[in-house]
């Protein structure tokens, strides 16, 4: 994993999530679906099968992808032309924010916290892998936009682009 360091000018800052974290985790999410089903179907009389992992996560896969949508299409260029008035918006996107998080706690819940049973499979380790991989990306593009970008652009934390 490279690690990327983001530029600190707002507007190259939302290119930068936009192509380090959209389109990464537009590629990530369809490869985890099909691997956890892989994993449900081969392994589903196993106690420590992840169960429902492949539904969990198509649905982050939806709500994520209508989020970055919105982020794209609407508050990111809103943001690099240094518009006023972002907090309602902001906060709808920080609400997002909430429940990915919440939504990451249930994928490790339903892992074990990405503990591989004894003996796993290579798809199932392959699995672990890479939801570890989004994980990490998920939690980094949300502390980065929650932390870095939004407060430039809040009213009430007193940021301004």
């Amino acid at each position: 994993m490279t690690i990327h360091t983001p530029p600190e000018n707002p507007a190259e800052l939302t290119q930068f999530i936009e192509t380090r974290y959209h389109a990464t985790h537009r590629t990530q999410l369809p490869a985890l679906i099909v691997l956890a089903e892989k994993v449900e179907t081969v392994h589903q009389n196993e106690a420590d099968v992840p169960a429902g992992l492949a539904a969990l996560l198509r649905k982050i896969s939806g709500e994520l992808e209508v989020h970055m949508k919105k982020e794209e299409l609407i508050l990111f260029p809103a943001m690099r032309r240094a518009m006023a008035g972002l907090d309602a918006p902001i906060t709808a996107m920080r609400g997002d924010h909430d429940d990915h998080t919440n939504e990451v706690a249930m994928i490790k819940r339903l892992t074990n916290n990405l503990t591989l049973p004894a003996g796993a499979c290579g798809s199932w380790t392959r699995l672990y892998a890479d939801l570890n991989e989004f994980v990490v990306d998920l939690e980094e593009h949300i502390r980065l936009e929650n932390d870095v970008l939004f407060p430039r652009f809040e009213t009430s934390t007193g940021g301004n682009a």
